[in-house]
């Protein structure tokens, strides 16, 4: 029985919706923005239990983990990075921050271009074979990537929260 030709139709469904997240998440990491309270610290609950549920996945092979742990000190390092080159603005409306352009788009680049590459190994595969749902974290190139925007998301939530916390120290130091 010879196998069923790929449709279309999801391609028609997922090409735009990629393409209007691409333009997103671009837009939102290289442009001015309020800060929020809470969104830092949902960074930093998120990532961590993410990470610890895709390393407990991958637990049987330490060359998986030691590529998740590779990208995650990469990523700190480049939060940190990213962070002192960051804009501040304190305004009547409240805290503002300007990320760092070329580390925004750089980092949206890598990480949709290996969300293609996945859909696309996923759309060229055998439609009768039994996708695995462990694939996901099988490839040590996904896992560092996935460490990478960890460790820079984490380290630039920490970074954007003690800022606020020295903004609210001297403007309470200003009060007589």
């Amino acid at each position: 029985m010879a196998a069923a030709a790929p449709s279309f139709l999801p391609l028609l469904v997922f090409v735009p919706l990629f393409l209007w997240r691409m333009y997103s998440r671009i837009k939102r990491n290289i442009g001015r923005q309020k800060f929020v309270t809470w969104r830092p610290w949902v960074t930093l609950t998120l990532f961590p239990v993410l990470l610890i549920l895709i390393g407990m996945g991958s637990l049987p092979h330490p060359e998986r983990l030691l590529a998740m742990a590779g990208g995650l000190i990469a990523g700190a390092v480049l939060g940190v990075f990213g962070t002192k080159h960051t804009k501040f603005e304190n305004t009547p409306e409240g805290i503002f921050y300007t990320p760092n352009a070329h580390i925004g788009i750089a980092l949206s680049v890598i990480f949709l271009g290996r969300m293609a590459y996945r859909m696309w190994q996923l759309y060229s595969m055998d439609p009768t074979a039994q996708p695995n749902p462990a694939d996901f974290a099988s490839s040590p190139l996904t896992l560092s990537i996935f460490g990478l925007l960890a460790g820079y998301y984490m380290t630039y939530a920490v970074g954007l929260i003690r800022y606020r916390m020295t903004d609210e120290r001297e403007k309470s130091r200003q009060v007589p």
